[in-house]
């Protein structure tokens, strides 16, 4: 697990915001080390939302805010109700950041 120099609290509230950008706008540039960390995040929530019942809506609301649940329970997941898995994909994006040379990808769904 990937730690972002962060305490728990911080870095779960990090990776959730990350989350509900990804899963609000469908594709966002970041870091690699933050998309790989939001990337099974993420792809799990979509696991979760595909089941389609009351109680993973309920798990998916406790999880995300009420729009990204939302968002990902009725719009995106009937859109991937036949793929197993590899709902997202990482792009690398040329060149790096200026201030610290990380590497810069782009995240989206597939």
């Amino acid at each position: 697990m990937r730690k972002f120099h962060r305490k728990k609290g911080p870095r779960k509230l990090f990776l959730k915001t990350l989350a509900h950008n990804l899963i609000m706008k469908g594709r966002i540039e970041t870091t690699e080390a933050k998309a790989k960390g939001i990337r099974p995040i993420v792809e799990k929530a979509m696991t979760l939302a595909k089941k389609n019942n009351l109680a993973s809506l309920r798990l998916l609301l406790a999880r995300f805010t009420k729009d990204s649940a939302g968002k990902l329970f009725y719009d995106l997941a009937p859109k991937y109700k036949d793929r197993n898995s590899g709902y997202l994909r990482i792009l690398k994006i040329s060149g790096n950041r200026k201030r610290d040379a990380a590497t810069k990808v782009l995240i989206e769904f597939v």
